[in-house]
């Protein structure tokens, strides 16, 4: 297959995609946790990524949001990206933890995709997943400015609602991506009118995409971006640019328009283990009201920096990785 024959599989692929996106454009959906890491936490929102790392992942995740504000968010998160030997197929799985004063949901969902080759240097894959979320909602916690609301006087909230999401993702071995997701484009009919009045009810696009330019022997140039975007609500731009040192440092800022500046690090601690940290700083006025915002990230890649392929040249032999994987 050659590159203009993969450029224009490519190409087609992607206006289906969007397609797909504008169908459900009018379909609701909850509002998804947010990172400023996201570059390594593409799986929790993109289920495309689930079979495209070269070994098995596991992924731990903490923020915490707008610290000394009383209620502030917090969220855990725990994932896992696995591919398969076929090279084609792959599966995930996330657990989500994600609280807001009173407000606390659980996400759960299993992750499916299949990828294909394009060309000889890139490959497309397409993803869904399916779970759910467990709202739960304890109106005894917190002050509330209206406390003769009605809803305060109900009883405290215990649901299940059901999420079904799907994704794609293209990518260069190592150099470039670009995907896009819908964490849930259920009707609004999977969730009753107690859910819908907590809940964020309309769907979340999400657009993201980044690039490793070869600065030196030993440092990378690594910008990214993420799109978030809900009908009805102003789009949601992150923008980051990191700097690879040795195949082991990594330092950047990311700017999040109209909202926040981030300082973001990294260490490879060995082969298999990465640890990130990022500190966000608002820069709208509810900067004057908390102390930033914290984020601590670490990947487990189990193999080490060891795969098996299965070409017809060399089926069954061990290649080696020469690095970790750069997003």
């Amino acid at each position: 297959m050659t590159d203009t024959k993969g450029s224009k599989i490519m190409r087609h692929y992607i206006l289906f995609f969007v397609f797909i996106l504008g169908a459900f454009y009018s379909v609701n959906a909850q509002k998804e946790p947010q990172y400023t890491q996201y570059m390594y936490n593409i799986g929790s929102f993109n289920p495309a990524y689930v079979g495209t790392t070269e070994s098995l992942e596991i992924l731990a995740a903490y923020r915490a949001q707008w610290i000394s504000l009383p209620g502030a968010p917090r969220t855990i998160r725990l994932g896992s990206n696995i591919p398969f030997a076929n090279e084609q197929l792959g599966m995930g799985f996330n657990v989500i933890s994600d609280q807001l004063g009173p407000v606390q949901q659980t996400f759960i969902n299993a992750a499916f995709s299949y990828q294909f080759d394009i060309s000889e240097n890139a490959k497309m894959s397409f993803g869904i997943d399916a779970g759910g979320s467990l709202l739960n909602v304890d109106f005894s916690k917190g002050s509330f400015e209206n406390p003769g609301e009605p809803i305060l006087g109900a009883n405290n909230i215990n649901e299940f609602y059901p999420t079904i999401g799907a994704g794609f993702f293209v990518y260069g071995q190592d150099t470039w991506y670009f995907g896009g997701s819908i964490p849930n484009f259920l009707a609004d009919s999977s969730v009753n009118d107690e859910v819908a009045s907590i809940i964020e009810d309309r769907i979340q696009f999400n657009i993201l995409g980044g690039y490793v330019f070869d600065l030196s022997e030993t440092l990378k140039f690594k910008p990214a971006f993420l799109m978030n975007y809900i009908g009805g609500a102003p789009i949601n731009m992150n923008l980051s640019a990191n700097f690879l040192i040795n195949s082991k440092f990594t330092a950047g800022a990311s700017y999040r328009i109209n909202n926040a500046v981030s300082g973001l690090a990294g260490f490879q601690i060995s082969p298999s283990t990465f640890l990130g940290y990022s500190y966000d700083f608002n820069t709208n006025a509810l900067g004057q009201f908390n102390s930033g915002s914290h984020e601590l990230i670490m990947k487990f890649y189990l193999g080490g920096n060891l795969e098996r392929t299965n070409s017809k040249k060399s089926k069954g032999k061990i290649k080696q990785i020469d690095t970790p994987r750069f997003f």
